[in-house]
């Protein structure tokens, strides 16, 4: 038997370019599936847990699908905003953490909250500090990396129209501290207070201190009562220990734009009350819990992927039939070494076995290079889910 699979093994190794086709074929026919497996696999597990985490999201009216993926990932657009007054409809029933999340810092997402979310999402500051004043900025593990920035430096916001002239200046915030690595969607976002971010949208600003001022372009006319100053002064954009007293808010706080809200209700019949709530035709907004809305989405991401495995199981059949082909053409070619074989004392059973042990060297080549890339895509699956999660 020993010798037989070493005849096959030097055939095998003659016969180079026919046996890596073959090795190839059957490697990709099954490895493609178990790869797609493994990739909806971690998909699974990382958009269901990260749906688990948040109880309730509220938002403006429209696709449930589009406020839940908005508040879970930041990534996609929300179906619009709702006031921050939409928190007194939570009341006692529960906590609510606001989010506001229309901003980008060199195409990052910035997110405005407040500290009960990274008490939700367990976020710790690995270097650096936390939010302190106005004008600060904590950033995920990856967004840090990403945009090569550590504790003490600045980060300019986007401006949302680079033609409008007229438009909100972007805000220089001070990077405060760097998130350790959380391995879901925080880490690729920057986080600041909610009113760092309406300032950012213009709710906020500050003004410069002109009474010591002299120049006379700033300047358009001074008397005892009142200082009129010119279209040069223009507001901060950034907030430091000079100027920090000087910004303020015009209009009610309770009507400034959040574009979600995460409710984590007090006990189940404080998230019964809530749901029903906002089932009402009068509701200013819709409620959606997240389970429900992505489970959804995985049912009809496991639809999809049963074509893709009725697809790969025809592949499989093809792969076969080609082996099978191939192998016939070979004994057929190989009529004459048989022959010879068999005038040597072989019997027909040692060429069953030769052949035989040829495939199943094959086989064996092929299995070793399906576990290696199994090992590798698996290793590497979870950060591409969320590398697609975050390009959503």
């Amino acid at each position: 038997m020993s010798r037989t699979l070493y005849l096959a093994w030097r055939y095998v190794m003659y016969h180079k370019f026919k046996s890596i086709v073959m090795v190839s074929c059957i490697t990709l026919t099954t490895v493609l599936p178990i790869a797609l497996g493994i990739l909806l696999s971690k998909f699974n597990q990382q958009i269901v847990s990260r749906a688990t985490s948040t109880p309730l999201v509220v938002g403006a009216k429209g696709s449930r699908l589009d406020l839940v993926m908005h508040a879970l990932y930041f990534q996609t657009p929300p179906p619009g905003h709702i006031q921050m007054g939409e928190i007194q409809s939570v009341g006692d029933r529960g906590t609510a953490i606001p989010i506001h999340a229309r901003i980008r810092a060199q195409k990052v997402p910035v997110v405005g909250t407040t500290l009960e979310y990274f008490n939700l999402r367990q976020l710790n500051v690995a270097r650096g500090e936390g939010l302190i004043r106005l004008g600060d900025c904590v950033l995920g593990y990856q967004a840090a990396q990403r945009l090569g920035l550590n504790p003490g430096d600045t980060l300019l916001t986007d401006r949302e129209n680079i033609l409008d002239i007229a438009g909100n200046y972007p805000l220089k915030m001070r990077v405060r501290g760097v998130l350790g690595p959380n391995r879901t969607a925080d880490d690729n976002v920057v986080f600041v207070d909610l009113k760092t971010a309406w300032i950012v949208e213009g709710l906020g600003h500050g003004h410069q201190d002109l009474a010591d001022e002299d120049d006379e372009v700033k300047i358009l006319d001074r008397n005892d009562q009142a200082i009129t100053a010119s279209a040069a002064v223009l507001p901060y954009t950034e907030i430091n220990d000079e100027n920090l007293a000087s910004f303020h808010f015009h209009g009610d706080q309770n009507e400034f734009p959040i574009t979600a809200l995460i409710v984590i209700p007090r006990d189940l019949k404080s998230e019964t009350q809530l749901l029903g709530r906002y089932q009402s035709q009068d509701a200013t907004g819709q409620m959606s819990q997240p389970t429900v809305v992505v489970n959804e989405l995985l049912s009809l991401v496991f639809r999809v992927q049963r074509f893709f495995n009725a697809n790969a199981a025809l592949i499989g059949v093809s792969t076969v039939l080609m082996l099978i082909l191939v192998t016939l053409l070979s004994i057929r070619l190989r009529q004459q070494e048989m022959q010879t074989m068999f005038k040597i004392g072989c019997r027909r059973s040692t060429m069953a076995w030769l052949v035989g042990g040829e495939l199943l060297i094959v086989f064996l080549c092929s299995a070793v290079l399906v576990g290696g890339l199994a090992g590798m895509t698996n290793n590497i699956a979870g950060d591409v889910v969320r590398s697609l999660l975050r390009a959503q």
